[in-house]
């Protein structure tokens, strides 16, 4: 008995593992309906663990039951989008704010992240670039050594970089600016200047945030 429990279980997080970070996270399935039974299909589970898994992300709001048409992705509206990038503006600027003045930046591990993300400018690799963009700014809070705050943060994954590659698609050289902006961000993290990188993660954020609202 324990052996099949373990199997659903594996086979439940298989599904939700999935389900975030490659179905989520597509921008065309942004308010669509999804199959259960395709996607276990896909996924190679059987119907249950997409259930169970659909059950967990409509708990956190990723998508919607609805009753005799089943589940849908939740799109992302403006106020959603607004306060994503209110809630990572807190985050990340106390962030810099305490690596600044600890001394503990991770300036050799976010450039890094930055030289990969330069590999990756091909409209093909816009969600992989996006990856690597979560992973700079999760490296930017993990730094601080909050565990209770990084798992807060890992909660915005799917929806930061669900945003991420919508805003690429909305506007022509938005990966170069986004290159431009870490590189911002890290220089003034390198420099040691508090002040400077809290300005460049708003300039970062509030850049994104325009690209969304105006597509």
């Amino acid at each position: 008995m324990r052996e099949l429990g373990a199997a659903v279980t594996s086979g439940r997080e298989k599904a939700y593992a999935y389900l975030k970070d490659t179905v989520l996270t597509d921008p065309g399935m942004q308010g669509a309906f999804l199959s259960e039974q395709e996607l276990a299909d896909r996924i190679g589970v059987s119907r249950t663990p997409i259930r169970e898994a659909l059950l967990q992300l409509a708990a956190e709001d990723l998508v919607e039951l609805v009753p005799k048409r089943g589940a849908r992705v939740s799109p992302l509206t403006g106020r959603e989008i607004r306060e994503l990038m209110e809630l990572r503006g807190i985050v990340e600027r106390y962030a810099a704010q305490e690596l600044v003045s600890g001394g503990g930046a991770p300036v050799a591990e976010l450039r890094s992240l930055l030289e990969r993300q330069r590999e990756l400018t091909g409209a093909d690799q816009a969600r992989e670039f996006i990856a690597v963009d979560h992973c700079f700014h999760a490296a930017l809070v993990s730094a601080v050594g909050n565990a209770l705050l990084d798992r807060h943060y890992e909660g915005l994954r799917s929806r930061q970089v669900r945003t991420g590659v919508v805003a690429l698609f909305n506007q022509q050289g938005r990966q170069e600016a986004v290159l431009e902006e870490h590189e911002a961000i890290l220089d003034a993290l390198e420099a040691g200047d508090a002040q400077a990188a809290c300005a460049a993660i708003d300039h970062h954020l509030e850049s994104t945030l325009k690209v969304l609202l105006a597509g």
